[in-house]
């Protein structure tokens, strides 16, 4: 079995949403709905039956490390407008076309509340898509077996098999498995099965201009995720990681076969901190109600000896 996968470096996305147009456009997606949904620029909202990769904007308010003009004189990171303009002093009346040198021709205001807050402003931005989970929880619901793994090591979903009881929707901790309203079957990220199959690259990797999404053996982009962690604690980057490499970082999945290189905790990024596999409780469920049954069992005994006794 070749391990193929996904590594998504977060800090090369810059949200154009090409991956989102390529899979559409290869696996015959419908659309979304043309309409306003009030959520920046993000107007497919979600993973869904529909929407295979999702590209998620997050504003904070907050500077990334290294963020700012070289002007600043800071090294490291970018200072608030609101120090670099402080009230009564030149500055720019707009921060739209200028530059954001004073000069002594531009007349002296006070920062208003966009200007202040433009200094401690950042977005992340993040290709999101099925992980195909090492332990996938879809996989081991589905009662059908209309859920398999592939020679790629990728989790397909086979439509004609598919009976839509929705119990891989149930069992699928990142919430990436929809059913689809019109025919109720469960559909998500094939990894392009039949482009592997014809020794092509997924669509949204080939489709991708800054190679934030990158494909191939998982051994491979592992050492190259690794190697991006290093390069950017070396630049000042403290909080870059990555999420979901190997079982080590996501035991409740037993490693994922999408990871994504992060710059802020997972929640940020709309994805749970500590995912699990539903089914990797059961045995722990099962003790529990063993337990419980042994103890309801005892008082029982202790009862029946006191009425006894009495």
């Amino acid at each position: 079995m070749q391990r193929m996968g996904f590594f998504t470096d977060t800090t090369l996305c810059i949200g154009c949403k090409a991956c989102e147009v390529a899979c559409k456009q290869w696996n015959q997606l419908p659309d979304d709905g043309f309409h306003f949904t009030g959520m920046s620029y993000d107007n497919t909202g979600m993973l869904g039956a529909s929407t295979w990769r999702h590209v998620a904007f997050v504003e904070r308010a907050a500077e990334l490390p290294g963020q700012g003009s070289p002007r600043d004189g800071v090294e490291g990171g970018a200072r608030a407008f609101g120090e670099l303009f402080p009230a009564g002093q030149p500055g720019p009346t707009s921060l739209l076309g200028h530059d954001i040198q004073p000069t002594h021709l531009e007349t002296p205001v006070a920062l208003g509340p966009t200007e202040r807050a433009l200094g401690k402003f950042s977005w992340l931005m993040l290709s999101d898509v099925c992980k195909h989970c090492e332990r996938a929880g879809c996989l081991e619901a589905c009662p059908t077996g209309a859920i398999v793994r592939t020679e790629f090591g990728s989790v397909y979903v086979q439509p004609d098999v598919c009976n839509g009881c929705g119990y891989c929707v149930s069992a699928c901790p990142f919430g990436v498995v929809d059913r689809r309203e019109e025919d109720g079957r469960a559909w998500k990220c094939t990894l392009c099965y039949d482009r592997l199959k014809g020794g092509m690259v997924p669509a949204c990797a080939k489709a991708c201009p800054t190679a934030s999404i990158q494909f191939g053996e998982l051994e491979d982009l592992r050492a190259r995720a690794r190697r991006c962690v290093e390069q950017l604690h070396a630049r000042g980057v403290a909080e870059a990681h990555l999420y979901g490499e190997d079982a080590a970082s996501q035991p409740g999945t037993e490693g994922l076969h999408a990871f994504f290189l992060l710059c802020d905790r997972p929640e940020v990024y709309n994805l749970p901190p500590d995912p699990v596999v539903p089914t990797a409780k059961v045995v722990r469920s099962w003790r529990s109600m063993a337990a419980g049954v042994l103890s309801l069992a005892a008082l029982a005994m202790g009862a029946v000896f006191s009425a006894r006794r009495a």
